[in-house]
C-alpha cells in the first residue's frame, strides 16, 4: 500500500469503530516523523482501545507495518505508527488539553473527501 492507501485504511478504521473529529493534517515538509497526522478521539477509554485495535487489524490484513503503538495501556493519548502516517488517539479529555491542531497549525488539514476519493 502507497501512503495515501495507508491514510485512507487508518481513516475508515477510525470511522468503523465510530472515532469522533477525525483531523488528519498534511505535515510533509513541516515534519520528518512522519507525511501524515491523523488525529480523533474516543469517548472512553474502552472506545479508544477498539479504535487502536481496529487500525492495528486493518494494518495488518492490508500488510502495512505497524511500528509501535504507545499510551494503550491508559488509552488516554495513543500513537500509532504506521511509518508515513501517524495516528494519535485521544480520549476526549485529553484532546482538548494537548490541542494537537492548534500546535501543527501550520499543517494544512486535508478534507476528508479527499481521502476518501483515494481510497476508491
Amino acid at each position: 500500500m502507497n501512503v495515501q492507501e495507508t491514510l485512507a485504511m487508518a481513516v475508515k478504521a477510525i470511522d468503523d469503530k465510530n472515532g469522533h473529529d477525525v483531523n488528519t493534517l498534511d505535515m510533509s515538509g513541516i515534519s520528518s516523523t512522519a507525511d501524515y497526522f491523523v488525529i480523533c478521539h474516543g469517548n472512553s477509554e474502552t472506545q479508544v482501545e477498539a479504535i487502536v485495535r481496529e487500525i492495528k487489524d486493518k494494518a495488518q490484513e492490508n500488510g502495512i507495518e505497524t511500528g509501535r503503538i504507545e499510551g494503550l495501556e491508559s488509552a488516554r493519548w495513543v500513537l500509532v505508527d504506521l511509518k508515513a502516517v501517524v495516528v494519535h488517539v485521544f480520549h476526549k479529555d485529553e484532546r482538548t488539553y494537548y490541542n494537537l491542531e492548534k500546535l501543527w497549525s501550520d499543517a494544512p488539514q486535508i478534507a476528508m473527501d479527499r481521502i476518501v476519493e483515494t481510497k476508491s
